[in-house]
């Protein structure tokens, strides 16, 4: 009887201590922060204004990847609000007109000992942009920046620990998502390629 009551005490602290590093701790660990503004990628994109992601994320031909667009490129269409959206009008006014940068939460940042070029992949490779991102350029807002309270970076490779702190059906990408497009496209590449 005393071991049969051992047993349950193991099994129910073990489910504890995995509830709690696998519901609590992310809970702890990830701020939510939403963006500053709910921009659209599906208003700006193919089947709304009819840009691809090149005209706000491009590649330079130095091979140097632009990113996040900085607001003199939304200036360029949105000197004047342009529809009827509260977020536009706050577009305008708080951040175009007076030229003041969007302080966007960035997801994508790397971490010092990664490596990673869009060049390679795009113009090389030939990837869409989809082929990675997915159907990020149709969404209507962006998700829920998670940020990391110990690193300080904003998780984008995180996996179920992240889509719980974060709240996001969006499936981000992870390590072996690089691993398995590099394997089956019969790449092969050293771990130095992409860490230092």
């Amino acid at each position: 009887m005393k071991r049969l009551a051992g047993s349950a005490a193991f099994v129910l602290g073990a489910a504890a201590a995995l509830a709690a590093g696998w519901v609590a701790f992310p809970l702890v660990l990830y701020t939510n922060e939403p963006q500053p503004i709910a921009f659209s990628h599906a208003a700006h994109g193919e089947a709304g204004a009819g840009m691809s992601c090149e005209d706000c994320h491009a590649i330079l031909e130095s091979g140097r990847f632009t990113g996040v667009p900085g607001v003199a490129s939304c200036a360029e269409c949105h000197a004047e609000p342009i529809g009827g959206s509260a977020e536009e009008k706050r577009l305008v006014e708080e951040f175009v007109t007076p030229v003041v940068e969007i302080p966007w939460r960035v997801y994508s940042r790397q971490p010092d000992h990664v490596f990673f070029s869009h060049a390679t992949h795009v113009k090389l490779a030939g990837l869409n942009c989809s082929d990675c991102h997915g159907a990020h350029g149709e969404s209507a807002a962006p998700p829920v920046y998670a940020g990391n309270r110990l690193t300080g970076y904003g998780e984008s490779h995180g996996g179920f620990a992240w889509a719980l702190a974060s709240r996001t059906a969006l499936r981000a990408r992870q390590m072996t998502d690089c691993s398995n497009c590099h394997f089956e496209a019969g790449v092969r590449a050293s771990c130095l390629d992409c860490h230092k």
